[in-house]
């Protein structure tokens, strides 16, 4: 297990050093029913957030980073927020109707990753959505950085990502404890004239 102080602080730094780290509006988001209660799970600087609460959502937000939350706070002013390790969450069993987990649990390292998802499994209730989103190895920064395990890199900034593959996201949400689906999202990103492919994978689970 990676230890939670290093993480925090390559996510602290980056928070401090560049603001709001997402800019724009959250797409691609499933929708849940007005009063539902909804965690996301790394709300970052409150991106997502913010398309949940405008649907009616009893959101909360959580986050390792203080200087995230901080300006989630101010993106999302009637959400509840904490301070937490996805690895180790303070909520009840049962806790959530809904979980996001959009750019987070590949943060992790594998044994790490599991812990995480056995996490979000844990304060679902029966029948509960989570929602994952995370990139492929078919995206083009796979394999740019300083390599931190199979398909991981380590970016500048102390960032670790992890680029999945969809055998990958299956094992991740057992058969025993989901049912659910993965689709692969593509579109081209263009820098001064060349296009570079990026696709994500996303999957909506159901908690058995």
């Amino acid at each position: 297990m990676e230890k939670a102080e290093e993480i925090m602080d390559a996510w602290e730094n980056n928070y401090r050093q560049r603001g709001a780290l997402w800019q724009g509006q959250a797409t691609g988001i499933p929708s849940f029913p007005a009063g539902a209660r909804v965690l996301e799970a790394g709300c970052g600087n409150g991106k997502t957030l913010a398309t949940l609460t405008r649907n009616g959502c009893s959101v909360t937000g959580c986050d390792i980073a203080e200087s995230a939350l901080h300006l989630a706070r101010d993106v999302v002013p009637g959400a509840c927020f904490i301070q937490a390790d996805i690895r180790d969450l303070p909520f009840r069993d049962g806790t959530f109707n809904a979980v996001l987990a959009v750019h987070i649990i590949g943060a992790l390292s594998e044994s790490d990753r599991l812990r995480a998802t056995a996490e979000l499994e844990r304060i679902l209730v029966p029948g509960g959505i989570l929602f994952f989103r995370e990139f492929s190895v078919a995206d083009f920064r796979c394999g740019k950085g300083k390599s931190a395990g199979e398909n991981s890199f380590l970016r500048g900034d102390g960032v670790m990502t992890h680029y999945f593959t969809p055998s990958e996201v299956e094992s991740l949400f057992s058969n025993e404890k989901w049912d659910g689906s993965i689709q692969t999202e593509r579109w081209e990103m263009r820098v001064r004239g060349t296009r570079y492919p990026r696709e994500v994978l996303s999957g909506t689970f159901l908690k058995k």
